[in-house]
């Protein structure tokens, strides 16, 4: 007979903290709750009654469980948490969610497209998209994320939470996770996020003897004062205030006659021999003593296999047929001791997981032993190849059997799997559990694997700290070949970290254990990491021979192709990429497209968008043209490849910045620098950060340009290659839209040191456009300066060549030769065309010279500049090109600039023209969309322009300053025309 109560006790504060948690959701107030408490405490309890009220109000709630089994399954909690909502609901169609689907279909697999292989998205990347999710989710009403048992979940399932509760503060998120108070991963984080005051923590004690007895009268019906004293004080003894233990006890009274019901009440009944079970193992003994032996040989079988188990792996280990299965498992769950599993229709699980355990402890060591060993052969034995699961619990049966260097090995693949599919975390759980149980001759080994896991997962000083520990290993042996390959990757993840030092002493260490005569396979991948680590700051060579390197990098591509190494092929050709810039891009584009053939017959697809994005930011480069980094975006972001969708949105904003679409690249940088600092994507963060500070230059916004270099410096911008563009592209054009052009020249200058000393692939920082042309206005520059910088691939691309036109154009009028300056002057004006700072730039530029020298239209190309960047607001040019007009004779015309529509007050209160045109729209009482919409701009924008309105007006909120512009309307209406 089962007793539970049918309401909670003694647990008001928790169920207020949740209460105002809920509450806090619905007013867009993210909360994070931790119930820290023993098994059977109530945590689960609560955590239902989170999701009723929750339900009550209206938001979607998730709900999932870590398994208990002792397997680690990387997300398992948050992949049931998932299919609690979307089994019935199906995928979600928020358009907003659409570039994270391919990344959430890791946990729900029937997202994933037909066809569309999986792309092995990182931890954080997979956690931004389900912040993303969830966010979208309580859009309307709050949403509620439920998770149990967290002591037992993976260590990526860790991670995924950690970066919720961290980012949740702003979002209708309440995230509630509950577990055990064990040392571990999931209790350090809660400890974490206690001292960061992220997440609020509750640890749950003992019931008191009041609410024994309370928690006692609703199990049975009966009012507190009716509970017999010697059944009160027993169960308040043997329970200690846990509820479920007291539960379990009840029941068992219930069950041998000792409490039974009377007319006049509850009444307990002393059995002569009989006595109250001392613990809950006595209690779990004697209910399987009254089950049939069929059913309780199947319940420890189950237990064998932990609180949730398979009926596929159970029907294995019993051999049951599947009539007499399911008719024992039918009494099992009648019994109440297993129920169906919700989340997986073949599983089944425990009531309780002390449950399992308890049936385990009753069982005699050996017997246990015994048990464990016979149910690790069934499975080995069955015919069926073992996953990664099946391998965990092969390992787990085995160690219970006491077969440790069995266990070991088990553990030891599994991670080695989990390693392949990208699960770091949980591989370098498995593996550090197999290195202690390891025999001794496979310990170096495992020990190897779990120096690479701990790399790939970001742990380089762990990785290379266990590395160093290695013992050593014969010469020319295979164990010394591969510890080699350990090493190769180990560089290849340092190289990755951009820690040049390290990558270089684990290259260093390989080419020891690969001899003088290594295999072509690990050669070639050595050979691509020495390529790579040539190109880090600060070991690169002025000397360097990049003909040379390419011929080097080149063999070791084709060698990796013959050998079966696609990855290490793609990594190759990449670089080969790289460096054939210096050869023109015709060749660089080669290498890539040899990429992309490469990673589309071996079904590489994140190394196939990689080729795309470089053959777009090649075209971009070349042309100006932005359409194939479009189309290499949508490829990333059907593939779910949030990293180089980040990439290619850089490389977009700093399009949007060259071509003066302003517009478009604040939204970017907006939507995408904070992500990418969010997930540690630092080196898209930094280009996106140059990219934010680069438009700030070119609209001749100095102190905006400091600040956002000044966040492009914290962010290590300076000690990468990034630091020519930040001189050339960024401060040198700054400062001519500034009429500074002896601090321009410093800072180009300061751009071709660095790259003097430094290798760099990156040809717009000035060096062959923006500075020969200053050094040509400055007469330092002559016409074979200007042909060595035409003759460099960095001079074929659209934003170079403009200005090396320009520089042609200033020379051959110099020389006397009209007619070839304005022959070179219409090729500038094609050229550029997509650069509109950049064209009116040049224009201002070159009318000095060709007035001197009586060649060209300067007076009308200073026209043409001049109302250019007095629109644009940037007065220093307009005004030297006013002042340029003036020492020509010619005319100068007034501009209103539409300042003149502007009334009187809020001209002076400092509003805007473009401010005023999102101010006279507000009458209608418009929604932002809409005003976007009319005025062809981004609702950002009309969100900051809202607020400036709102502050230089001095309205209290939008109701109030709608109607202000109404009144405005109105008095302006009124007067005469």
């Amino acid at each position: 007979m089962r007793a539970t109560s049918p309401v909670i006790v003694g647990r008001d504060e928790e169920i207020g903290l949740l209460s105002s948690a809920l509450d806090a959701v619905r007013r867009r107030s993210g909360r994070a709750l931790f119930l820290l408490g023993d098994a059977g405490i109530g945590k689960s309890r609560l955590v239902g009654e989170c999701a009723y009220r929750a339900y009550g109000l209206g938001m979607p709630v998730l709900r999932g469980r870590a398994t208990s089994t002792g397997l680690v399954v990387p997300f398992r909690p948050l992949a049931e948490a998932l299919a609690s909502r979307f089994r019935a609901a199906g995928t979600p169609t928020d358009p907003e969610l659409a570039p994270y689907h391919p990344a959430l279909a890791r946990l729900v697999p029937e997202w994933r497209r037909d066809g569309s292989p999986g792309y092995p998205e990182t931890v954080v990347e997979l956690a931004e998209a389900l912040l993303r999710l969830l966010s979208v989710l309580g859009r309307e009403a709050g949403c509620a994320i439920l998770l149990e048992d967290l002591h037992d979940c993976d260590t990526e399932t860790i991670a995924v939470v950690e970066y919720v509760i961290d980012n949740l503060a702003d979002l209708p998120i309440l995230f509630l996770g509950t577990l055990r108070p064990e040392p571990g991963a999931a209790l350090d984080l809660v400890r974490s996020a206690e001292r960061r005051q992220t997440a609020a923590v509750r640890e749950m004690g003992p019931l008191h003897d009041a609410q024994v007895r309370v928690l006692t009268g609703a199990c049975l019906e009966a009012r507190p004062e009716e509970i017999p004293e010697p059944v009160h004080r027993k169960l308040a003894e043997r329970a200690s205030g846990n509820p479920y233990l007291l539960e379990v006890l009840l029941a068992d009274l219930l069950d041998t006659g000792r409490l039974r019901r009377t007319d006049d009440g509850w009444e307990a009944v002393e059995q002569e021999g009989g006595q109250i079970p001392s613990d809950i193992v006595r209690s779990w003994a004697r209910r399987l003593e009254r089950l049939d032996e069929p059913v309780r040989d199947l319940l420890l079988a189950a237990a064998t296999l932990g609180s949730q188990f398979s009926v596929a792996v159970l029907q294995t280990v019993t051999g049951f047929e599947d009539r007499a299965l399911f008719t024992h498992l039918r009494s099992a769950v009648e019994a109440g001791v297993i129920a169906p599993d919700g989340a997986a229709p073949d599983r089944y699980t425990f009531r309780h997981s002390l449950t399992a355990e308890a049936l385990i402890s009753s069982l005699a060591p050996a017997e246990r032993a015994s048990l464990a060993r016979r149910a690790a052969g069934a499975i080995e034995h069955s015919g069926q190849p073992l996953d990664e699961d099946g391998r965990q619990l092969v390992a787990t049966l085995q160690l219970a059997a006491g077969n440790r260097a069995a266990a070991a090995g088990q553990f030891a693949e599994a991670g080695r799997r989990m390693l392949a599919s990208g699960a770091h975390g949980s591989a370098v759980v498995l593996l550090e559990r197999a290195h202690p149980l390891a025999a001794e001759r496979d310990r170096a080994a495992v020990a190897e694997s779990l120096a690479v896991a701990r790399a790939e997962g970001g742990d380089l000083d762990g990785a290379l700290a266990l590395a160093d520990a290695l013992p050593p290993v014969p010469a020319r042996s295979e164990d010394a070949s591969r510890r080699g390959r350990t090493h190769v990757e180990l560089a290849w993840a340092a190289v990755m970290a951009e820690r040049p030092a390290d990558a270089a002493r684990q290259a260093a260490v390989a080419r020891d254990l690969l001899g003088p005569s290594p295999l072509p396979g690990p050669q070639a991948a050595l050979a691509v990491v020495d390529g790579h680590l040539a190109l880090l700051p600060g070991h690169g060579r002025a000397d360097r021979d990049p003909v040379g390197a390419g011929r080097a990098v080149q063999r070791a591509a084709e060698t990796a192709e013959a050998e079966g190494l696609p990855h290490v092929a793609c990594q190759g050709w990449q670089l080969l990429a790289l460096l054939r810039r210096e050869e023109g891009f015709d060749a660089a584009d080669a290498a890539l497209e040899r990429m992309l053939s490469i990673s589309t017959e071996h079904a590489l697809p994140v190394w196939r968008v990689e080729a795309l994005v470089r053959l777009g930011a090649n075209a971009f480069m070349r042309t100006g043209d932005a359409s194939r980094l479009l189309s290499a975006r949508a490829a990333a972001t059907d593939l779910g490849a949030l990293r180089l969708t980040r990439t290619v949105d850089g490389l977009l904003a700093m399009n949007a910045v060259l071509c003066a679409r302003w517009e478009e690249a604040r939204e970017i940088v907006d939507r995408s620098a904070e992500s990418s600092a969010r997930v540690g994507d630092l080196s898209t963060h930094r280009y996106l950060l140059l990219a934010g500070a680069t438009m700030a230059a070119h609209r001749g916004r100095r102190r905006e340009m400091d600040r956002a270099l000044a966040a492009f410096r914290r962010a290590g911008g300076e000690k990468s290659l990034l630091v020519p563009l930040r001189s050339g592209l960024c401060r040198g054009f700054g400062a001519l839209l500034e009429e500074d052009r002896e601090r321009a020249s410093a800072s180009l200058d300061e751009a071709l040191a660095w790259e003097a000393d430094q290798p760099s692939y990156y040809y717009l920082s000035g060096r062959y456009g923006l500075r020969p042309l200053l050094r040509v206005l400055a007469g330092a520059a002559d016409r074979a300066e200007l042909a060595e910088a035409r003759s460099a691939p960095g001079g074929c691309l659209a934003w170079n060549r403009q200005f090396l036109e320009l520089a042609d154009a200033v020379l051959r009028g110099r020389e006397g030769d009209a007619a070839g300056a304005a022959r070179l002057m219409a090729s500038f004006d094609a050229l550029s065309a997509p650069f509109p700072v950049a064209r009116h730039l040049g224009l201002r530029l070159a009318a000095e010279p060709a007035r001197a020298d009586g060649w060209g239209d300067p007076v009308a190309w200073l026209r043409t500049a001049e109302e250019f960047f007095y629109g644009a607001g940037v007065q220093p040019v307009a005004s030297a090109c006013r002042a340029a007009l003036r020492q020509a004779g010619a005319s100068v015309g007034q501009h209103r600039g539409g300042w003149d529509r502007i009334p009187s007050p809020l001209r002076t209160s400092g509003v805007t023209p473009r401010e005023y045109e999102v101010f006279v729209l507000l009458p209608e009482r418009p929604g932002n969309q809409q005003i976007a919409r009319r005025l062809s701009i981004s609702p950002r924008t009309v969100e900051k322009h809202m607020a400036s309105l709102l502050s230089k007006t001095g309205r209290a909120d939008r109701a109030a300053l709608c109607e202000f512009a109404a009144e405005c309307a109105a008095e302006c209406a009124a007067e005469p025309a």
